[in-house]
């Protein structure tokens, strides 16, 4: 029987899905792709050069006969943290021009879904590098995912101590799930795995929950390239981030998928179908 193959973003909203693969009991039974860009997963299931990805969930409806695996994913029940509009201060309504990350199709998604179903305006939209200062120099709002945008989530007031080099200051934070939150009452999904195969090729539900058992050494393997507080991050993990599908969530990602049809934002809407 060959090694699976599997492919994930490398930011560390999925440490504790990947950890088993990378250091815990199924370590050298699945051979794993990283990279930073949730589109690359999808990029790489597309072209069946993975078996399953964790893969933005919009891509779903992108990707003929792949599947969802059921109940794990990367999610946020009222606040991410990491998947933020920012600014140099200005409040949303203000904004005329947004530099979208384009490494996640969901959030660029959900972007708009904000602007034009909930802010009730379209601002000019522009395909950026996922580099802050260059996006805030394109355009006066931009959108951040992963990492980077952690590091200035809660207060947004300045970038210097993640960057010190960063000509900007007095920057504005919008947590997007927070936003979907209020506008919803309902929680968001990000990304899900994902697989052509009628039966998922490995258990990512255990592997979830050997990851969530292994915090502490997640969080010291992350924290010298998160460059935020051990407490915050593992805050991060355990509270903000979800990494199981409630009704709560499931109701958001439908109703999701909704509004982007809705707003010509993703036109094929398949039905959801799952691995057994």
């Amino acid at each position: 029987m060959e090694t699976p193959r599997i492919s994930a973003s490398s930011y560390s909203n999925t440490a504790p899905l990947i950890w088993s693969f990378l250091y815990g009991s199924q370590h050298g039974r699945v051979e794993i792709i990283l990279d930073n860009a949730p589109a690359r997963s999808a990029e790489l299931l597309s072209q069946a050069r993975v078996d399953a990805a964790l893969v933005p969930v919009i891509a779903y409806h992108h990707l003929p006969d792949v599947r969802l695996v059921p109940g794990v994913c990367v999610a946020a029940k009222e606040k991410v943290r990491s998947v933020a509009l920012i600014t140099r201060g200005k409040d949303l309504r203000h904004v005329h021009s947004v530099s979208l990350d384009t490494s996640s199709r969901t959030s660029v998604v959900l972007t708009k879904i904000i602007f034009r179903e909930f802010l009730g305006f379209e601002p000019e939209w522009r395909d950026t590098p996922p580099d802050l200062d260059a996006m805030l120099d394109a355009s006066d709002c931009a959108l951040l995912i992963g990492d980077p945008a952690l590091q200035i989530s809660d207060l947004g007031l300045r970038i210097a101590d993640s960057n010190p080099k960063s000509k900007i200051q007095n920057l504005k934070s919008f947590d997007l799930a927070q936003l979907w939150n209020q506008h919803t009452g309902l929680g968001f999904i990000f990304a899900m795995w994902m697989t052509r195969s009628e039966t998922s090729p490995v258990d990512f539900a255990a592997a979830r929950d050997e990851g969530l058992s292994r915090i502490d050494e997640i969080v010291s393997n992350y924290l010298p390239d998160i460059k935020i507080s051990d407490d915050d991050f593992r805050n991060y993990l355990l509270q903000n981030v979800s990494y199981t599908i409630d009704d709560d969530l499931q109701r958001g990602m439908e109703l999701y998928f909704e509004l982007a049809k809705k707003n010509g934002l993703c036109e094929n809407i398949r039905e959801l179908i799952y691995t057994r």
